[in-house]
């Protein structure tokens, strides 16, 4: 009984932070603002915008898609059992993921959770690689996937994509952003946890 409310209490923080990010999403579709959106030229001056651009959608489509998804990596956490810190490196990598859109400038307007989902994913992924065994089979074989799709998205390419698919234009490069971040985020919080770790029994 112990262990069934630890495992839940646990999974709360990631299950959490997934449904705020949805929740948000749709707040900001029923109360649109022009104050929400990534602008590099903003970003100075306006910083919530690497923050509140996650949450701004520019069709139904957009919103839909991204909600569902959101329900994905929530659900990717929830089956791989990620501790409190999974979800403080995905929240890590929520602003990271637009800051880094500096590097496109052309990009002059952005918004949307694709990129802050990427970083969930990129967080689960390397708590999985952490692991033994088959856990750590199956963060490598969804990892090769994560790589695979982009690569042929070819985030380094034009910074907006006109897919038949979408009715409106996709930003790959916020893609690589994002996975980026989570994994960064997740591999510094998991060194810093090994490294107390370690201190903790040197001390005894």
């Amino acid at each position: 009984m112990a262990v069934g409310v630890r495992l839940k209490t646990l999974l709360q923080a990631w299950r959490g932070f997934g449904n705020f990010l949805g929740l948000s999403a749709l707040l900001a579709w029923l109360a649109p603002s022009a104050a929400l959106d990534w602008q590099p030229q903003l970003a100075a001056g306006e910083p919530w915008r690497a923050w509140s651009s996650a949450f701004v959608h520019w069709s139904r489509q957009h919103l839909w898609a991204n909600l569902l998804a959101c329900a994905v990596v929530s659900l990717f956490g929830w089956g791989a059992r990620v501790p409190p810190r999974c979800a403080l490196a995905w929240v890590i990598a929520w602003p990271l993921t637009q800051i880094a859109l500096l590097l496109q400038p052309t990009l002059l307007h952005f918004g949307g959770l694709s990129g802050v989902l990427h970083a969930g994913v990129a967080v689960v992924l390397v708590e999985l690689l952490s692991r033994a065994g088959r856990e750590r089979w199956i963060g490598a074989c969804v990892t090769l996937g994560l790589l695979i799709k982009l690569w042929q998205e070819q985030p380094l390419g034009a910074p907006l994509r006109h897919l038949a698919e979408w009715d409106i234009a996709v930003v790959p490069f916020s893609h690589l952003t994002g996975a980026l971040a989570g994994a960064f985020s997740a591999l510094g919080l998991l060194c810093l946890q090994r490294r107390r770790a370690a201190a903790g029994k040197k001390a005894r």
